[in-house]
């Protein structure tokens, strides 16, 4: 009875949440990205302009998703919360790729790339800020101009002051999560482990869930920007949507099912050989799914936030690598777990990535055959 209404309230939720998106976010998430791949195009280190308009390329999709979420801001504030949104999950996906650069001292010079997140939920953004020793080696200020933009418009959000100390909270624990998760590769999990289980007391995660769920923290972040467009939302709202999004967060793990190859040709352990046994992560996640569903129907908004949840899970598990010997009895019970809340999703999401897969078909043999598209320079 309890996943018919879940269904049923979702299905409600997805309608006006729809609407909304396209004809309100969709527009100025193109506005928003086409500035920052327009400030990435003048990063004056080639280097950099590469690594960020790559970024900007492969990862558009995370800033569109992300932006449903504004969904849920009402239509006077919305703009700012897309703004906010968009820049913070551009900021994210630039400051991974550039971890995963060389550095003198990873933990340090993590340390100090990391900041631009923290200082993009600190608000005020004026007098608080720290410098960015790293940005700014011919970034051009690029790295910079991203975290402030995230401030600038939170400041102008009215319960900004209410989601305050939980973001900052979250991007601490986002930043540390992927400092730990980036030297994994170097010296082992260890480090990682003891810290996500000290971090884990409480919340109802095993370590493996926390470490995930942190290292995704943006994802609360986003969230508890759009609460700060409603002027009711508390601090205590704030606690209990971040503690939600922790959960929903935590099972972006799945990721690590899609990378398996990549992970183990870059030496990478993915989060499967966290777990003793494959089959302790699926019951792990099938629980981590059912809890959050439960918590998240206490939210306001909460059918939104469990749309999010099977979101999430519909992604990962559609992708072909999912459905591999190894990876269907992984993913079978969170599916079951889900349904039938996830089947529609589940569909919408595998033809998203067949028509991706067969435009990526067609642009290759497009090139392959010599042929410019019409107007293209000779």
């Amino acid at each position: 009875m309890t996943k018919t209404k879940d269904t049923a309230g979702a299905g409600l939720a997805l309608v006006p949440a729809n609407v909304r998106y396209w004809s309100t976010v969709a527009p100025r998430v193109r506005t928003q990205l086409a500035r920052w791949e327009h400030a990435a195009a003048v990063i004056p280190d080639p280097k950099l302009r590469a690594l960020a308009l790559g970024k900007l390329g492969d990862e558009r999709f995370n800033s569109e998703v992300a932006a449903t979420l504004a969904t849920l801001a009402p239509r006077r504030h919305r703009a700012c919360v897309i703004e906010a949104i968009v820049a913070l999950q551009v900021l994210y996906d630039y400051l991974d790729v550039l971890s995963e650069q060389p550095m003198a001292d990873p933990e340090r010079d993590g340390r100090r790339l990391f900041a631009a997140l923290i200082d993009a939920v600190s608000v005020p953004a004026e007098g608080t800020r720290k410098s960015f020793e790293l940005s700014q080696n011919n970034d051009g200020g690029y790295l910079e101009k991203l975290s402030r933009a995230v401030s600038l418009a939170m400041a102008q959000l009215p319960a900004t002051a209410a989601i305050a100390k939980v973001a900052r909270g979250a991007a601490e624990r986002c930043a540390e999560a992927q400092i730990l998760n980036h030297q994994t590769s170097r010296s082992g999990i260890e480090q990682a482990r003891r810290w996500a289980t000290l971090q884990a007391s409480g919340t109802g995660l095993g370590w493996q869930e926390y470490l995930a769920g942190a290292t995704a923290s943006v994802l609360a972040i986003h969230a508890l920007i759009a609460a700060a467009a409603d002027g009711h939302t508390t601090p205590s709202d704030a606690e209990a949507l971040d503690a939600t999004y922790l959960s929903i967060s935590a099972l972006t793990m799945l990721d690590s099912l899609v990378d398996q190859e990549e992970d183990i040709a870059a030496g990478q352990l993915g989060y499967l050989h966290y777990y003793e046994r494959p089959e302790l992560m699926a019951a792990r996640l099938q629980s981590v799914a059912r809890d959050t569903v439960a918590h998240a129907r206490g939210l306001p908004n909460g059918a939104h936030h469990i749309m999010t949840l099977v979101g999430v899970v519909a992604y990962y598990t559609s992708a072909p690598a999912a459905n591999t010997e190894l990876a269907r009895p992984l993913t079978a019970p969170l599916r079951r777990e889900l349904a039938p809340l996830i089947t529609p999703t589940l569909a919408l999401m595998r033809g998203w990535r067949l028509a991706k897969g067969l435009n990526r078909w067609r642009k290759d043999r497009s090139q392959s055959s010599g042929h410019r598209p019409h107007g293209a320079p000779a």
